[in-house]
């Protein structure tokens, strides 16, 4: 059975995004840029959580709980079986520096911030990356963050714009593509400082 509003398309892109990643981590030469993998899987995941927000704004069926709800369903059953898993290869295989290093990791990932952890350890003397099991949760860290900023800053605009137009159907229909705009300029010189 196809889903509501399922696009085979999109899978189709997810599974080039995800080997892409693959072919990077096995050595692939063709496949330099893995991150480019990661970066598509971002666009893909905005664009259908948009939709979705977009969607139950409008029909006035949005609720934080069950987007979040769904998310957890989604996400962390495999992310806690990796956890346990990766802890527990950890426990036999590292020496306690590593396991404390290790263990640090698995708390920053459930805290969903792994990606500032491995941000502030990045340097000249940083163990190398080989000895860090849990690298990879970095982009999930950064998925959950999306997740946990994106919706509000949805709701809000949706809100801004309900309020501008009072009395005047269709008058606000720009502030959402405007402040998205801005905002992805400002992202885009953010990164170029």
């Amino acid at each position: 059975m196809i889903e509501k509003g399922y696009r085979p398309d999109i899978d189709g892109l997810r599974a080039v995004a995800v080997l892409c990643v693959v072919f990077y981590h096995v050595g692939y030469g063709a496949f330099s840029g893995g991150y480019v993998g990661v970066d598509v899987f971002f666009v893909i995941s905005g664009f259908l959580i948009t939709r979705l927000i977009r969607d139950e704004i409008s029909a006035g069926t949005f609720r934080y709980s069950t987007f979040y709800a769904r998310r957890a369903r989604r996400l962390f059953p495999a992310m806690f079986v990796t956890l346990g898993a990766t802890f527990l290869a950890g426990v036999v295989l590292f020496s306690p520096a590593d396991l404390e290093r290790l263990s640090r990791s698995v708390v920053y990932t459930v805290l969903s911030a792994s990606n500032f952890l491995f941000w502030w350890e990045s340097g000249y003397f940083d163990a190398a990356a080989e000895s860090k099991p849990l690298l990879h949760t970095w982009s999930l860290s950064v998925e959950e963050q999306f997740y946990l900023l994106w919706p509000v800053t949805l709701v809000g605009l949706s809100w801004l714009s309900r309020r501008v137009s009072q009395g005047r159907p269709g008058q606000a229909g720009w502030i959402i593509p405007l402040s998205l705009v801005v905002a992805g300029a400002a992202s885009l010189v953010a990164t170029e400082m």
